[in-house]
């Protein structure tokens, strides 16, 4: 019988160049969507599908991640104290079975090199990997990667990537998969049969693109231990999905449905767009804001 997987990878050690000055001293893992920091969120979709051992991969800087996730007793008894349980609430993160692993990439070598890092971590084992700078919305935040997990044990899959339909002008800046047969439905696997890396709208072979969450084997080890560097000395993690697909291991791709939705805080405009949508459905402020925003646009 197949063993659960209950162990997840999250790369977070990026330099986050496209956001500064917000990132000179903090890391963009850690700038605030809403309420929340942006790993939180990812922390807390890997919680809900029940993956409670969770590796990040940090770097130079980014201690303050380590502090976020760390208990924090004296606060917890100045919170209890105060009679401030709305505050402990949000601290419910921390309440559970969860346990973190931190490693640093010292020098930026690539996503892939990152992601190798967790080789020993996961040993042996399959695993996900969610990257530190995006998010998937869905109404329940468990729902993409038990489905994404579920499909890859039925297939018997060495990687199941998500993906979603992105324009045709914009497949330059995505990873881009090519696959056998015609387009699947929202939600269904698809076998992968290539896999680009940011191909120009006149070369790409589909529109469908990487959605930063994937789920794999530990084939993906021994396909980055044998992935070159590319021309900037880094590994790339869609040159070892390449690889795995020419060693012949079945790879898939699982096409997001409507009703979830991921969002990539790599830029400050998709940052923007990021927050204000998260504020606009935030359970507490969220009437507000749109209330604010209803004003603002009269004025535009």
């Amino acid at each position: 019988m197949t063993q659960p997987i209950t162990k997840a990878i999250v790369p977070a050690a990026g330099l986050g160049t496209r956001l500064l000055p917000a990132t000179k001293s903090q890391p963009k893992e850690m700038l605030p969507v809403g309420r929340k920091p942006i790993l939180q969120y990812v922390v807390e979709e890997l919680q809900a599908a029940q993956l409670r051992q969770i590796l990040i991969i940090t770097g130079r800087r980014k201690r303050v991640i380590e502090d976020h996730f760390d208990f924090d007793p004296e606060l917890v008894s100045a919170l209890e104290q105060a009679g401030n349980e709305a505050a402990l609430a949000e601290m419910a993160y921390l309440e559970n079975e969860s346990r973190f692993f931190y490693t640093r990439q010292s020098t930026p070598r690539g996503l892939g090199h990152a992601i190798s890092l967790g080789a020993d971590f996961v040993d042996g084992g399959d695993c996900v990997v969610a990257l530190g700078d995006s998010l998937i919305a869905a109404a329940d935040p468990a729902a993409p990667l038990r489905t994404m997990m579920e499909i890859h044990r039925q297939l018997g899959a060495a990687a199941t990537i998500a993906v979603e339909k992105v324009p045709p002008e914009e497949t330059f800046r995505y990873g881009i998969v090519s696959i056998d047969g015609a387009e699947p439905p929202p939600g269904e696997p698809v076998a992968v049969s290539d896999i680009v890396e940011k191909p120009s709208p006149s070369t790409a072979p589909t529109s469908l693109a990487v959605a930063a969450r994937y789920v794999f084997s530990p084939a993906i080890f021994e396909a980055l231990d044998r992935t070159l560097p590319d021309k900037r000395g880094e590994i790339q993690l869609t040159d070892a999905i390449k690889l795995l697909v020419q060693m012949g291991e079945p790879v898939y791709a699982w096409l997001l449905p409507p009703d979830q939705r991921r969002y990539d805080v790599g830029n400050f405009e998709s940052y923007f767009r990021t927050f204000i949508d998260f504020a606009l459905v935030d359970e507490r402020y969220g009437y507000l804001v749109r209330k604010y925003i209803k004003a603002r646009a009269y004025e535009l």
